[in-house]
C-alpha cells in the first residue's frame, strides 16, 4: 500500500494564513500588503502606496521568471504600463486577487521556482 509523505515546506517564506487586511508570513502577522521574494520578505511599506516600479524595484533586481501579483480582495487587471514596463525587464506577471495568488505563492515556490509576489492588501 502506498505511504504519503508529508509536503516539503518550501525554502523562503510562506503565506501560512491571513490576518485582517493583511497576511501571516511564517507565522508573523502583517497589517496589510506584502513583497515576497525566495528569500526574504517585506511588508508594504504603505497601505496607499501606489503599485509602480519604484514599489517593486526589490522585486524587479531578483529577474524573478514572473511576478504574481494579488491585487486585493479581487482582480483587477494591472495597468497595461505597468506590465510593459515588466515585460521589459524580461519579467512576466500574473494578476489574480491576494488570496489566490498566496495560495499561488505556496505551490509554484514548493516547486523551487524563482517567482517573486506583491500582495496588496485584503480590503
Amino acid at each position: 500500500m502506498p505511504t504519503l509523505a508529508p509536503e516539503r515546506r518550501p525554502a523562503g517564506p510562506n503565506v501560512t494564513g491571513f490576518a485582517g487586511r493583511g497576511f501571516r508570513i511564517d507565522g508573523d502577522a502583517t497589517p496589510g500588503g506584502v513583497l515576497l521574494a525566495p528569500e526574504w520578505w517585506r511588508p508594504i511599506p504603505d497601505a496607499e502606496a501606489v503599485l509602480d516600479l519604484d514599489l517593486l524595484q526589490p522585486l524587479i533586481a531578483l529577474l524573478p521568471e514572473f511576478l504574481l501579483l494579488g491585487t486585493g480582495a479581487a482582480l483587477v487587471r494591472p495597468d497595461r504600463a505597468l506590465v510593459a514596463a515588466l515585460d521589459g525587464h524580461g519579467i512576466g506577471i500574473e494578476a489574480m486577487d491576494s488570496r489566490a495568488a498566496a495560495r499561488a505563492w505556496g505551490v509554484l515556490r514548493a516547486e523551487d521556482r524563482w517567482i517573486a509576489a506583491a500582495l496588496l492588501p485584503l480590503a
